[in-house]
């Protein structure tokens, strides 16, 4: 029984306009002219796919920028630094509001699934936690939530860290994250994840390699390990910036590299723009690595937004095509083929890095959608096009109206 259905979609890779029917908060059709009498939403011709994927966002931190010390001069950031001399102030409530409002951006520019990194360690206990924990029901009806807990100031060397991080694996984190760069000890860190990740049965999701060159590689270990555990498919890693710092070749032997181990690899363009290359005043490093080059070489890859008005990132707003598109500019992704492979690292390609086993757009998947002002991929991320319906589980969440020109009489 159709009881809802979109009319008129264009469907990534195909030509013909389809109708989409949605029984309940399931897909129950995909096919031309579809024949029923349910209430329905004219997409005209716009591109419809499943929603946006954020794998990688910290909304615990989003928002503080105005809380924290300002930049020091010259060409340092002491982003970390400047976030974890306010982190005390944080409570449950101060971390849910600014949570809430960036997540209401996200779910308004299309995101529909999401991969949250929250910070644990004994200056913010596990209020972060907890105030991002208490949005994954309150918006459920927009947006699915997985938290990814993670020690960004250390593990093995700040007391009591540990412990936090598996008392929140215990109240229902479903990912475990890492920072080994904030370690003394790179490889303990790494070791001690993979070991937690064991006892919960959970994916990993860290924080790696960042640096501006390639010398003492985190991601060596991390690639056997996941071959010692039998953890393939259930690693990612953000960043990465020190592999772009290799010749063209080399960073395709990586791409191989990790693509075989079954790592996967999320860019996150605005940050990494924003914090890379700081050791130079003139023809800075992009410090980017180079996502197409990845994915062409065996590597899969997603674009994420990271972070949200703090002193790691003090812009944006939460549009996920604008992260592609950026990525696409700064790398200067000029073919077709290549633009829309960056809105596949927002979409299919984000979703397998997430193990969605339910995504996309077709019969018994869940009636997630978003309605983009566009009619292809590459437009999408080109223009950076605007979602202009966006549906959670067959219930419409977002509507956004064109923009209207008011012409003289």
């Amino acid at each position: 029984m159709i009881d809802y259905v979109i009319r008129n979609a264009r469907l990534p890779g195909r030509d013909d306009l389809v109708d989409i029917g949605f029984a309940g908060s399931r897909i129950a059709a995909v096919e031309r002219g579809l024949s029923c009498d349910a209430p329905e939403h004219d997409a005209a011709g716009c591109l419809c796919c499943g929603g946006l994927v954020e794998t990688h966002i910290h909304l615990d931190k989003s928002r503080i920028i105005d809380r924290c010390a300002p930049e020091p001069a010259g060409r340092g950031h002491l982003a970390m630094e400047r976030v974890s001399d306010v982190k005390h102030t944080f409570t449950v409530e101060d971390v849910h509001e600014r949570a809430k409002t960036t997540l209401e951006r996200c779910i308004a520019n299309g995101a529909t699934r999401m991969r949250a990194h929250v910070e644990v360690d004994p200056k913010v206990g596990l209020r972060g936690f907890e105030g991002v924990q208490a949005l994954v029901a309150e918006y459920a009806w927009a947006i699915e939530i997985e938290i990814c807990v993670m020690p960004q100031e250390g593990l093995t060397n700040n007391p009591g860290t540990d412990e936090l991080m598996v008392e929140a694996m215990r109240r229902g984190a479903r990912v475990v994250g890492a920072a080994p760069n904030y370690d003394s000890d790179h490889a303990a860190q790494i070791r001690r994840v993979f070991e937690i990740a064991r006892d919960f049965d959970a994916d990993i999701d860290m924080h790696l390699d960042s640096g501006a060159s390639p010398e003492h590689l985190d991601a060596v270990l991390v690639c056997d390990l996941t071959e010692q555990y039998g953890w393939g498919g259930r690693v990612a890693f953000g960043h990465g910036t020190k592999l772009s710092t290799m010749p063209p070749d080399e960073q395709a032997v990586w791409a191989r590299r990790l693509g075989d181990a079954g790592v996967a690899v999320t860019v996150l363009p605005a940050t990494d723009l924003f914090l890379m290359g700081r050791d130079q005043t003139y023809n800075v490093r992009r410090g980017l690595v180079d996502a197409n080059l990845f994915v062409a070489n065996g590597c899969n890859c997603s674009l994420s937004t990271n972070n949200i008005l703090n002193p790691f990132t003090p812009f944006g707003d939460c549009s996920l095509l604008r992260m592609a598109n950026l990525h696409a500019n700064v790398l200067q992704v000029g073919s077709r083929d290549g633009i829309a492979e960056c809105f596949s690292m927002l979409t299919d390609r984000s979703a397998r890095l997430m193990n969605l086993t339910d995504y996309g757009i077709a019969v018994g998947n869940p009636a997630d959608i978003v309605v983009i002002d566009a009619t292809s991929p590459t437009q999408a991320v080109a223009e950076i096009a605007q979602p202009l319906a966006v549906f959670k589980n067959g219930r419409r969440t977002v509507t956004r109206t064109r923009p209207e020109l008011h012409r003289p009489a």
